[in-house]
């Protein structure tokens, strides 16, 4: 996907969980999110938005933390989460293809990296606000592009979980292939160990488990939105990922 797709899709799903949000309610659980309130929701996504407005606004060469949302409610809270929401997607459209700032995954440049992980980001929480909502997650899936979806599970296995911070290991060596069955060439081979996790989007090899499903079902189910679609061999890697792969 284009970087101008992307930004696309950060658009439309920001607006879609400002759309949401208010139906549920700020007191309303979020099913998908046992912890968290709709408040909560608005609050982390809206200081996410905000925190990687500054990076691409000012070029900053060197991570800074996440900012704390202001203590708002209600009306003040969702127009603050769409006042954000509509600044970096004005950022990153303004931005110079040149951009220089600081990233955390691998991309062809900064500002495919933020307009890619914004995208992603705020479709994942845009699903927690449909639950909110009384939504199932199975439903919602079902809006959701099956590229988009592809590319999110891409950015999941071969991104974060690339990283030193997964806790996605085994003991000896075991292989997992996540394969979407309604997408061409995305199937993804996940190669565990004691060391971070080797992903290589292909399907060689034999592996110990493997999970299936139309993309957008597995990208919901990998970021544990929706139970995992189908789990051949051996079961016990897909609960190592149910209860290791959650992202801090």
């Amino acid at each position: 996907m284009e970087t101008a797709e992307f930004i696309h899709a950060l658009d439309r799903e920001g607006r879609s969980l400002a759309a949401a949000a208010p139906e549920a309610g700020p007191d309303a659980k979020v099913p998908t999110c046992p912890d968290w309130q709709v408040r909560d929701l608005l609050r982390h996504t809206g200081a996410v938005h905000r925190w990687a407005t500054s990076f691409v606004a000012e070029g900053t060469p060197a991570p800074r933390p996440l900012g704390e949302p202001p203590e708002l409610d209600g009306d003040a809270l969702l127009d603050w989460f769409r006042e954000g929401h509509l600044r970096l997607v004005g950022t990153l459209s303004a931005a110079p293809r040149d951009l220089r700032c600081w990233h955390f995954l691998p991309a062809p440049s900064p500002l495919a990296f933020w307009a890619r992980r914004q995208a992603h980001e705020t479709a994942v929480h845009r699903v927690d606000a449909e639950s909110a909502r009384g939504r199932a997650p199975g439903d919602i899936a079902g809006d959701i592009a099956a590229d988009f979806a592809a590319d999110g599970i891409d950015e999941l296995l071969r991104g974060f979980h690339a990283r030193a911070k997964s806790r996605v290991r085994t003991d000896e060596p075991r292989v997992l292939r996540v394969r979407a069955t309604d997408t061409e060439d995305a199937v993804w081979t996940v190669r565990l160990s004691a060391e971070p996790p080797v992903t290589a989007r292909n399907g060689e090899g034999d592996a110990d488990c493997e999970v299936s499903g139309p993309a957008a079902a597995l990208y919901l189910s990998l970021w544990n939105r929706l139970p995992l679609p189908a789990v051949t061999g051996d079961a016990a890697l897909a609960t190592l990922w149910r209860e290791k792969s959650a992202i801090g």
